[in-house]
């Protein structure tokens, strides 16, 4: 299975496959299950602030610390914070 991005995991996940094709293992997958049901209905404080949360989360892979901080503040975001940056960048 060659998938890319988010779209692809999801895909993996949802035919119950690893991207190599091996099975994933049933409690995992039941496991992942719950906390996406549990996610999924979830009160959200805000679509900006889960869209910095996933910017942060996911930016900190592709950019450096520097770089990140200045797009979210271009962006008119606040930049990062201090346990951001300990915990993606420490």
């Amino acid at each position: 299975m060659a998938l890319a991005g988010p779209g692809g995991i999801d895909a993996a996940i949802a035919s119950g496959q690893d991207l190599d094709g091996s099975p994933l293992p049933p409690a995992m997958l039941a496991l992942y299950q719950e906390v996406m049901e549990r996610e999924n209905g979830r009160a959200r404080s805000g679509v900006t602030k889960s869209m910095r949360n996933r910017i942060v989360r996911t930016g900190a892979k592709h950019f450096d610390q520097t770089t990140l901080d200045a797009r979210l503040r271009d962006a008119g975001w606040e930049g990062l914070k201090d346990k951001e940056i300990a915990f993606f960048y420490g």
